[in-house]
């Protein structure tokens, strides 16, 4: 067999084996695998071969680290996150506040509610429209 398609073969695997772990940085070595198959085809040493693959595989790994895809692991607090819990950036109207917590009427429950220290400073609340910043269990945390 051919220098390449051993080049090919070890890409195969390399993909075969991503589809199973679910992540890309294997699919940017198979790639790096494939230019060394091209490397071979067009009659390159062997470790040149190896270096065009090293290098090739390398480049797509970091480029893939420094995209927007490989970032997505970082972890976003889901009781922050919009995108994981509906209820952000809805509105709730709170009629009364008790030493700054109150409950109100939200989706048919009731539920309690804090305001958000951060986002407001030491101000006492004040009844009316608050929107909802984050979700601890039974809590929201509201800020004006």
């Amino acid at each position: 067999m051919a220098d390449w398609s051993f080049w090919l073969i070890a890409a195969g695997v390399a993909v075969t084996v991503e589809l199973f772990i679910g992540t890309f940085y294997l699919l940017m070595i198979a790639i790096g695998l494939v230019f060394g198959a091209l490397a071979a085809a067009i009659g390159l040493a062997l470790p040149i071969q190896t270096m065009v693959a090293a290098i090739v595989g390398v480049a797509a790994t970091i480029g893939l680290r420094r995209s927007r895809y490989g970032r997505m692991g970082t972890r976003v607090e889901a009781e922050r996150d919009p995108n994981v819990n509906l209820d952000i950036g809805q509105t709730v109207t709170v009629p009364a506040w008790q030493d700054g917590v109150a409950r109100v009427m939200y989706r048919g429950a009731l539920w309690d509610v804090e305001l958000d220290r951060t986002a407001t400073g030491a101000s006492a609340p004040a009844p009316g429209q608050y929107i909802i910043r984050e979700v601890r269990g039974s809590r929201l945390i509201v800020a004006a």
